[in-house]
């Protein structure tokens, strides 16, 4: 029997591997997709231009307009992965995500409350109210859930907060003395990586890290919680010290997405449902699939967002809502009942 469970985790381990080389290699090609189609199409001459001359006019095209946006599209994506495999693990519930745990809602207040008070001509402003934002979440969460340990109740809060944070931002909009500062506002809700830089690179890059590096810390002790409380108790298992790396972790990660991007919803749901059939259902091994499969996600999306043949280009966080949606009901009617969490 141990033979047949040693083979068991041999056989689990290189699933999961072939799915990370799988979704890297997706990757790549939904990279270069992502860098070769936009609105000025490039001949091949131009491509070729564009690598030996990176200061011509396709060289711009190419290195300062579509490879930074293609590229911050693949970090929030990640980001947003990873923060809702992380959630999910923590509270062993498939519908847990920083969205309905409010971390995204404050995140936007943040960003909105900075547009209307005119600090979005400093440079910076709107991305360090964004992560201040999402950091206010997740302190407040870490507080509830040292005093309250019941995962239900701490989801119910994090849905008073949404809430709450959603009001607040409706009442700031509403409020605006600027009709510009409105459309900004709005603009940002609705999220997108449309003219993004290098610099919005820098942004989120150094803090997923930083997220990623919390969540490496917190897997072992989210694969223990997922045998059970009882077996997590009795192997001492340090609740209050996983709470907080978990929880800092996802309110990091989602802080730095909705910093660059704005609000984009239905990744942190979906993406660790496309791969935690893989890795069957251990919360350790879901945090890297789910980040690549979340950064696969945006990066198609953000294609389809773009080619779609409309008069005004689709905001992204309302065409991961529009096809994402109806995907998500139909992954979740036919996994229903292979979720182990």
């Amino acid at each position: 029997m141990v033979r047949r469970r040693c083979g068991g985790n041999v056989e689990r381990r290189r699933g999961v591997n072939r799915l990370i080389l799988i979704l890297a290699a997706t990757i790549i090609v939904a990279l270069i997709l992502a860098v070769s189609f936009g609105e000025s199409a490039l001949t091949a001459t131009q491509f070729g231009q564009a690598f030996a001359d990176p200061a011509s006019a396709p060289g711009e095209v190419l290195w300062a307009v579509r490879a930074p946006r293609a590229v911050t599209a693949l970090l929030v994506g990640a980001a947003l992965g990873l923060s809702g495999a992380v959630m999910q693990g923590l509270l062993r519930n498939p519908l847990a995500d920083p969205g309905v745990l409010g971390v995204s809602a404050l995140a936007a207040f943040g960003a909105a409350s900075a547009i209307v008070m005119g600090a979005a001509a400093v440079p910076g402003a709107v991305e360090v109210s964004a992560l201040i934002g999402a950091g206010l979440a997740g302190g407040l969460l870490i507080l509830f859930s040292s005093r309250v340990r019941s995962p239900e109740a701490l989801i119910l809060f994090g849905v008073a907060l949404s809430s709450f944070a959603g009001a607040a931002t409706a009442l700031i909009f509403n409020l605006s003395p600027s009709p510009i500062a409105s459309a900004e506002v709005m603009s940002w809700l609705l999220g997108s990586v449309q003219n993004r830089s290098w610099i919005d690179v820098l942004w989120v890059a150094p803090v997923l890290a930083v997220s990623a590096g919390l969540s490496v810390v917190a897997a072992p002790g989210l694969k223990m919680l997922s045998l059970g409380d009882e077996t997590a108790r009795t192997s001492g298992l340090p609740m209050a010290r996983l709470r907080l790396l978990a929880l800092l972790a996802a309110a990091l990660a989602t802080g730095a997405a909705v910093a660059v991007s704005g609000v984009i919803g239905f990744v942190g749901l979906a993406a660790p449902h496309l791969v935690r059939a893989t890795v069957r259902g251990d919360p350790a091994r879901l945090l890297l699939p789910a980040a690549l499969a979340g950064g696969l996600m945006l990066i198609g999306a953000d294609l389809l967002a773009r080619i779609t043949p409309t008069d005004q280009e689709l905001k992204l966080g309302v065409f991961t809502a529009l096809v994402g949606a109806p995907l998500f009901a139909l992954i979740a009617w036919r996994a229903a009942r292979e979720w182990r969490l």
